[in-house]
């Protein structure tokens, strides 16, 4: 029997809401928003008229529940407000836009944002009408060129490389490919199809992690850019949300997410110079995660299961599709 998830009331975010937009403005209403797996999201509506939008990181609000992973690793669990406030202050100080931080409270595990929920997310734009959307599309290329020309040596999430914190696992390639074998291996237990075509995603794993060569340098990427995490201002300005997992990786990671959440629309974003090598690799292991990070939020109470369940059903199979023989 799965636990009931109760969210945060007027009362609960009111010290919150005090806290970061001043005394003198009363909280009047709090609406949780949709989409959040690992944090509450709310939006917060003040007696002047006024919304600002609150995060709050706290077991209770985390469907993923703890994962024991090395909280140093770029891929464990992307939760937590010292991820965000360093990606904040990353993404603010190369000049790509995100929600102003307008308080942050450590002992709660909180922040306060500015609500940019007027413009709608570039997902919204995009499909209620393309064409209109084009120039939104075009700022998210500039504002991803700008992302990917922030450059470091190290590889590793934002908030462990720019505190001095040392790189985790050898290679971009190396960590893509160990996940990618781990996600089968959660997968075949899961799901028959997966456990049938095991060794064939196995050896299509090892086949083309064995064809890239070693990197240099990193670029900063989002690491989950579809564009349900872009909203737009009042002058449909891109802004990146969902930031916790920013990270410095290798920009194939970011092209192949890219490619799958824009479909039709990932030309306006291509960039140039991309290892063909590693976009193979990446793009099967992305489609390898899709089907085990899904399938594992519903042996929980995630609210919105059917499309978890469709996420994995699409995304398995790409997968077995990739590894035809």
């Amino acid at each position: 029997m799965t636990e009931t998830r109760q969210p945060r009331t007027r009362a609960d975010l009111a010290p919150l809401a005090r806290a970061a937009l001043g005394p003198h403005r009363t909280l009047r209403a709090v609406t949780r928003l949709r989409g959040g797996s690992k944090k509450g999201v709310y939006r917060l509506r003040l007696d002047d008229g006024g919304t600002a939008v609150a995060y709050v990181w706290a077991p209770d609000e985390d469907y993923w529940g703890p994962t024991g992973a090395d909280p140093r690793a770029p891929f464990s669990h992307a939760s937590g407000l010292d991820l965000f406030t360093a990606a904040h202050d990353r993404l603010t100080a190369a000049g790509v836009r995100t929600p102003r931080l307008l308080h942050a409270d450590p002992v709660a595990g909180a922040a306060v944002v500015e609500d940019l929920g007027g413009g709608g997310s570039l997902e919204e734009a995009l499909r209620r009408d393309p064409a209109a959307a084009l120039p939104a599309l075009h700022r998210l290329a500039d504002a991803l060129r700008t992302l990917h020309g922030t450059r470091s040596a190290a590889h590793g999430k934002v908030a462990v490389i720019d505190n001095g914190g040392t790189a985790h696992g050898d290679s971009c390639a190396r960590l893509v490919t160990d996940r990618a074998l781990a996600d089968i291996a959660e997968t075949a237990v899961r799901e028959p199809r997966a456990a049938a075509a095991r060794e064939r995603l196995e050896d299509a794993v090892h086949a083309l992690a064995a064809e890239v060569r070693p990197r240099a340098d990193h670029v900063l990427v989002h690491g989950e850019l579809g564009p349900d995490h872009v909203l737009l201002d009042e002058h449909a300005n891109p802004a990146l949300i969902d930031i916790e997992g920013l990270m410095y990786f290798d920009a194939e990671w970011e092209h192949v997410f890219l490619r799958l959440r824009f479909g039709p629309h990932y030309d306006v974003l291509r960039a140039d110079g991309l290892d063909e090598n590693r976009l193979r690799l990446y793009r099967l292991a992305l489609h390898l995660n899709l089907v085990a990070g899904p399938l594992r939020l519903l042996d929980g109470d995630f609210p919105f299961a059917q499309s978890m369940r469709g996420i994995a059903e699409h995304n398995l199979a790409h997968a077995l599709d990739l590894v035809k023989r």
